[in-house]
């Protein structure tokens, strides 16, 4: 077993320091040894990834972490040779290793790490650019505050010049905006002084300004992207992004015309990339401005469609209606060939005006070695064109039957797929608006009250801490807590409750929901991105730009449509020319451009991504947070749900209903040392005692070697006497006599409560019954998912009596309890093992390993922020309808995804061939180009029209809270 000693940051209190100690009992291979707010010392035999992620999770920050610049890795080789020795030591959790920069994550030091890379044939850069700052510090009280700000920048590549509680001078090789982070999590605030930082260079005449990089660790960076039309540009943007260094991932969503990257690449980089692949990107600092940004693009972009649809009927229209009439499109005469020629040069035009675009993207295609759907327009149109101009140049290199001219096609072509592309960038807007919604809630200004005194002042003054005021109508501006008055807030955007949440001194209060009457005073606590509000928008944007596995299909295809399309194309062209009736060229040409023109890998694209995004849209509008794309549709396929017990089925909030009690103790006395033994502890049941101590108003009795045993119980000395407090295993693992309890428990047990055993220097005391009650609507939701068709399974670590009695108040017949935390996954394994498919719905951090296991983890909004980073589904409303909700909605997007590729499948698989000329031989005509063109608009407009139709959906059972 190895020792290791850890430093903690952002640990404030003994209630950080418990939910880290709770979480990592849940570790193999794991031993707390000690923790405090500063450092954590454990013993392991396993490396330290496992402990890393569970504490990052919980929203601390533990170890070391250094970014080292390496030399001398010329190959890929020498990348894997770090790696393979990083990844065979205990005290490095994570890295990632490129030929010139070492980011290490562990235990380790900088010199061992250091000796490591230069034991392995490799250099590390030790001269680079330093930067000198000055900021101005706000939140600091105290030599306390400066202290502990001080241990927080105490690091190696941070040199500090002064600082007090007010001003912070720093010389260091990190961005401005990483000395910041480092201010903020540590619970203050800089702002830094422009104008007066300059470089320290080292062995460098010119330091650059510290380039933008690509965020990474859960959050991503979102770039506005141009000039996409089809899945092949997603297809290839994405190739792009990916081959920037530094990128983890990447998600383009056609749908929004939007990048989503993970990573430790270069901002400029990445944007450098997408505009070498010909395309644009450009960056939105924040919410506001890329949704104003994406509006104006949409705008633009519908009314540059409809000025070139308008533009090109007004010549397409009359031209197809004389020949519709009886005009001749034949040049039979010198008259034809001029009034032709004169109408060629007009169309020309138009395609270099209304269809620039087209001819434009399909050139920058091209240059890349790619085709794209406007590859196919530019050939179609193009060719109608060129061979038309070719007979009115030289009608006399074609036969007489041969002379028609096709400028009537490349106009309609071009006005009926612009008008399409009009009325889908029209429908496209709409998928956005549950996202609009969420970033509209978001107030611009905040009354600040200082003094006394009420200011109005812009959001980006507000800092935590800070007291704000909220009257009546008003929007709350961020995340805090109610420090005077009461009021009822309308808290349904956030959580689809409809009714208003009473708040009171104490209750939390969230950004983006609305005061209905009253008056409050809060404290701000949570601003920024640090909101729910906040972390909600960024959860539905990730969710809307993350891909299902049924997406794959479709990339898989769309990589090979257009140069297929283009084949068959080439193919139809030779068969009709050599085996086709006379004119040959005629026949030819009709049916080549009708192939090219009615193919739509538009469709084909806009399919998932148009369904992903309204469908996440719609479950954010009813209180369901969707992690990614994936998890709906392993979410439709669900046939078992696991239902945790406390917190879930029940309200989460026990109370104290019965005692029992063996010695001389009095009634009183039992509570007054169970609740002094539990004082520490998080644990729901514990809070009950504690309350009820404290609603009888007893004092609290210090307490000593306080330990915790998952699953079981909690030890310690209270006034002298040794104290054991927990369930039935934990007594008999003490050797605690109970047999003569047992009519007690059966009886508390009978009643739905659970019964906790109290000892006192190895003897039973007493025995505690506490009651957690039913939720309202717990009954009717399990019966609704029954009626789904749904196996319904209860979960508990209570006794096997009380999880029987609660189990028959809710009809559920399938109980699993006096299951220890770790059991928990096991459990969900067991089923997964009997060919079930299964959803675990939680909301504690002992709920997280099953949450995380599960095909599809539902936490419970109100539960622990370990359970939400671990379940795929967080329901912001406390009601078990909201699973129902989920599962029911994650079906009908899955449906409607497949609506879509089925219809842009079989539109292809039928279209295709129709216009090549297989009706001929029954029809005697072929499809004309301009009909191919319709269809090719209409087949779009559909798939966008279809995944709206999401924005409809409303769960079966219309239930009412009784």
């Amino acid at each position: 077993m190895n020792t290791i000693t850890l430093p903690l940051t952002n640990v404030r209190c003994m209630r950080c320091v418990n939910k880290i100690r709770d979480a990592i009992s849940l570790l193999p291979a794991i031993q707390l040894i000690d923790i405090n707010t500063e450092q954590l010392t454990v013993s392991t035999e396993s490396p330290l990834p496992s402990l890393f992620d569970t504490i990052t999770a919980l929203g601390y920050q533990v170890g070391y972490h250094y970014q080292l610049p390496i030399g001398g890795l010329s190959c890929g080789r020498c990348v894997a040779k770090i790696e393979q020795a990083l990844s065979e030591r205990h005290d490095i959790a994570h890295f990632n290793i490129t030929k010139q920069l070492a980011d290490v994550s562990g235990s380790i030091s900088k010199q061992a790490l250091t000796d490591l890379i230069i034991g392995l044939g490799y250099q590390v850069i030790t001269s680079q650019i330093q930067y000198h700052y000055n900021f101005t510090l706000t939140g600091l009280s105290c030599g306390k505050c400066i202290a502990k700000l001080t241990t927080a920048l105490n690091q190696d590549n941070i040199d500090i010049i002064t600082i007090d509680k007010n001003n912070l001078s720093v010389t260091t090789s990190l961005t401005a905006d990483d000395i910041i982070t480092i201010v903020t999590t540590t619970g203050y605030q800089a702002t830094l002084n422009t104008g007066d930082q300059a470089p320290d260079v080292t062995n460098n005449p010119i330091a650059p300004e510290p380039e933008p990089i690509i965020a990474s660790q859960g959050t991503a960076t979102q770039l506005l992207l141009s000039g996409l039309t089809c899945a092949s540009c997603v297809a290839s943007v994405e190739k792009a992004i990916k081959a920037v260094e530094g990128v983890d991932s990447v998600n383009v969503n056609l749908a929004e015309r939007t990048a989503l990257i993970y990573g430790q690449a270069s901002l400029q980089a990445v944007i450098t990339a997408i505009e070498n692949a010909g395309y644009g990107a450009e960056q939105s600092e924040d919410d506001q401005t890329r949704r104003i940004r994406q509006q104006q693009q949409n705008q633009q972009t519908f009314k540059t469609h409809i000025r070139n649809a308008t533009v090109s009927l007004a010549l397409g229209v009359p031209l197809m209606a004389w020949g519709i009439f009886g005009g001749s499109m034949v040049i039979d005469s010198t008259t034809s060939q001029i009034s032709w020629g004169v109408i060629g040069l007009i169309t020309l035009a138009l395609l270099v005006t209304a269809g620039k675009d087209f001819y434009i993207n399909s050139w920058k295609a091209f240059l890349h070695h790619r085709a794209t759907m406007d590859t196919l327009v530019a050939l179609g149109t193009g060719a109608a064109w060129l061979f038309s101009m070719a007979v009115v140049i030289a009608p006399d290199l074609f036969p007489l039957a041969a002379r028609h001219v096709y400028f009537e096609a490349s106009a309609m072509i071009i006005g009926l797929i612009t008008i399409g592309h009009a009325l889908e960038a029209r429908a496209r807007s709409r998928t956005s608006k549950a996202l609009e919604r969420l970033i509209d809630l978001q107030p611009q200004t905040a009354i600040v009250v200082e003094n006394g005194q009420e200011t109005e002042q812009p959001l980006s003054a507000v800092v935590a801490g800070m007291t704000l005021r909220l009257k009546p109508g008003a929007k709350v501006a961020v995340d805090g807590s109610v420090i005077d008055g009461n009021s009822y807030l309308d808290e349904s955007m956030l959580t689809g409750e409809p009714l208003a949440v009473h708040k009171k001194i104490g209750d939390h209060v969230r950004a983006g929901t609305i005061n209905q009457q009253g008056s409050l005073l809060f404290k701000a606590e949570h601003i920024g991105t640090d909101t729910m509000l906040a972390r909600i928008i960024q959860l539905v944007r990730q969710a809307q730009s993350s891909k299902p596995a049924l997406a794959r299909l479709a990339d898989t295809i769309s990589s090979i449509f257009v140069p297929s399309v283009m084949i068959i194309a080439i193919l139809t062209a030779m068969a009709w020319f050599y085996f086709g009736p006379q004119p040959a060229s005629v026949y030819m040409l009709v049916a080549a451009t009708t192939v090219l023109i009615i193919a739509c890998p538009c469709a084909l694209g806009l399919a998932t991504p148009m369904s992903v995004t309204v469908g996440v849209g719609r479950a954010a509008e009813l209180g369901i947070l969707i992690k990614d794309a994936e998890a709906m549709q392993q979410a439709a396929g669900i046939d078992t749900v696991v239902l945790d017990k406390t917190g879930t089925l029940t309200e989460g909030k026990p109370q104290v209903v019965d005692y029992k009690i063996y010695n001389t103790l009095t009634r009183e006395q039992l509570v007054q040392l169970a609740a002094s033994l539990e004082q520490s502890s998080e644990h729901p049941l514990a809070n009950a005692i504690v309350q009820s101590a404290q609603q009888q108003q007893l004092d609290l009795y210090p307490h000593s070697d306080f330990m915790t045993y998952s699953g079981l119980g909690v030890s310690g000395t209270v006034d002298q006497q040794q104290l054991l407090l927990g369930n039935a295993k934990f007594m008999n693992q003490n050797n605690i006599k109970i047999t003569h309890a047992e009519t007690d428990f059966d009886f508390i047990a009978n009643q739905g409560a659970t019964p906790v055993y109290l000892a006192q220097n190895g003897l039973l005391a007493g025995i505690i019954g506490i009651s957690d009650p039913l939720r309202k609507d717990s009954f009717s939701a399990v019966k609704r998912m029954q009626k789904m068709g749904l196996n319904v399974v209860m979960l508990t670590g209570d006794s096997i009596k009380t999880a029987q009695v609660i189990a028959a108040k809710l009809g559920i017949t399938d109980v699993v309890a006096d299951v220890l935390p770790d059991g928990k996954a096991a459990q969900i394994t067991l089923l997964q093992q009997q060919g079930k498919r299964v959803a675990m719905v939680g909301d504690g951090i002992n709920d997280a390993p099953a949450l995380a296991l599960a095909e599809v983890g539902i936490a419970m909004g109100s539960g622990t922020d370990v359970a939400i980073e671990s379940a795929q589904f967080t329901l912001m409303r406390h009601s078990l309808h909201g699973v129902a909700d989920a599962l029911e909605l994650s079906k009908a997007t899955l449906r409607n995804i497949k609506e879509n590729l089925f219809g842009a499948f079989i539109y292809n698989t039928l279209g295709i061939p129709i216009a090549a000329g297989v009706l001929f031989p029954l029809t005697g005509t072929l499809l004309s180009p301009v009909i191919a063109g319709a269809a090719m608009a209409l087949s779009s407009i559909t798939v966008v029209s279809n995944a709206n139709r999401l924005r409809l959906f409303k769960p079966s059972q219309q239930h009412q809270e009784k």
